[in-house]
């Protein structure tokens, strides 16, 4: 396993700001290149009640994308809508790691649980 350095701690926050983001667990359901980009790659994500199209720049990090088709991860699913590559991308994958130059793993359940369940 790669040794880090950790970085400092970010500044304190509210408890109140932390409830403010919306954190639930969605299944990976597809993986798809976005055309033109050499990071992007496009999930569809379910979340029990509703699916949803969420960009990320996993491309490079991984040597296959398609091998995390069919696991739960955590998503942020009340940022606005961004567009990425002429694409909506209507949340955000929280993977572990990449910002700390080490090779990402996502942020998972440690079991199977319903998918759109809340974090926190």
């Amino acid at each position: 396993m790669n040794e880090i350095k950790p970085v400092v701690v970010k500044p304190t926050i509210k408890y109140e700001d932390l409830d403010k983001v919306d954190i639930r667990v969605g299944m990976i359901e597809k993986v798809e290149e976005v055309e033109g980009s050499e990071k992007l790659i496009k999930m569809t994500v379910d979340f029990g009640d509703h699916k949803r199209s969420i960009l990320a720049g996993m491309k490079k990090e991984r040597e296959n994308p398609a091998e995390i088709v069919g696991k739960q991860a955590l998503f942020v699913v009340n940022l606005e809508t961004k567009k990425m590559m002429g694409q909506d991308s209507e949340g955000m994958i929280f993977d572990i790691g990449f910002a700390d130059g080490i090779s990402p793993a996502l942020a998972m359940p440690e079991r199977k649980v319903p998918n759109g369940v809340r974090a926190g």
